[in-house]
């Protein structure tokens, strides 16, 4: 990489990583103050350190692979976690170098969403149905991923609007993303 290139790199306003096989082999500075560690502290770390729990981790791991696999870019929003076990809610996107096997290599890319976790703190099952719902999926259908009922899911949702002080998910969403940012819900 030349000067001008490494300088864009480590200087870009979002964090920007690269990956074999989920392991990060490269970052910049702006990705690893992003969830709170030196640079040298991720490189040949398991994204795994960036998720709350290991189901998480693995869940998330197939979401994209069918648009990588056709060389397509990815993107979703998601909670990450950082170094000192806070979350934050990004926008992430990921290109695969490897078509044929998308996870040996890929670029991502993570944009802030949220810069300060607002509300109340999440469970992991609470944190893994908000993923779902904002990947605009339904109970049913989130319930069938995890294998749970879908009273369990919309009992979990209600739990959400509840703690959020909001009346739909679509609020709920809307303030995560940043919009909304006012008081609860009338």
């Amino acid at each position: 990489m030349d000067d001008l290139d490494q300088l864009a790199f480590e200087n870009a306003p979002m964090g920007l990583a690269l990956t074999e096989y989920r392991v990060i082999r490269s970052c910049n500075d702006t990705f690893a103050q992003m969830f709170g560690f030196e640079k040298s502290q991720l490189l040949g770390q398991s994204f795994r350190l960036l998720y709350g729990t290991d189901q998480e981790f693995h869940q998330i791991r197939d979401i994209g692979l069918e648009p990588l696999k056709q060389d397509l870019p990815y993107s979703d929003e998601r909670l990450m976690q950082k170094s000192d076990g806070s979350h934050v809610w990004c926008r992430f996107r990921a290109r695969t170098l490897t078509p044929k096997d998308p996870l040996a290599r890929i670029v991502l890319s993570f944009a802030l969403i949220e810069n300060t976790p607002s509300g109340p703190s999440l469970t992991p099952r609470e944190r893994e149905v908000l993923m779902w719902l904002a990947r605009g999926r339904t109970s049913k259908e989130i319930a069938q991923v995890l294998n749970l009922s879908p009273r369990t899911i919309e009992d979990v949702r209600a739990r959400l609007l509840r703690k959020f002080k909001v009346k739909n998910v679509a609020v709920l969403l809307a303030r995560l993303a940043g919009f909304g940012q006012g008081g609860p819900a009338s």
